[in-house]
């Protein structure tokens, strides 16, 4: 697993692509594997880098210790309510609205 990663590492190394507040972003800038808190900011990138293929699902997963449904989420999340639908403390605010 960790030379998985390290192999990605090297291979994106430089490679940037379109970060969620429109900035670029690498694979240095994505956050470290031991995040504990994750903030909007933090989600957003990660989606963002597995769409762009900065990185693989597989290895975000991995890295962050993820299961792909809590991945499926956060994405699910962004295409609905946009990068503030990652705000935890909005969640139950928007699945009320789905349910409307």
């Amino acid at each position: 697993m960790a030379s998985n990663l390290n192999h990605e590492s090297q291979v994106n190394a430089g490679r940037s692509v379109m970060g969620p507040a429109g900035q670029q972003i690498t694979i240095d800038d994505l956050p470290s594997p031991d995040t504990k808190r994750w903030v909007v900011r933090r989600k957003a990138e990660v989606v963002a880098a597995v769409r762009s293929g900065l990185i693989s699902l597989e290895d975000a997963c991995n890295r962050y210790k993820l299961s792909v449904e809590e991945f499926a989420s956060w994405q699910s999340l962004v295409d609905k309510y946009g990068v503030r639908g990652l705000r935890a403390t909005r969640v139950q605010d928007y699945r009320h609205i789905t349910r409307s």
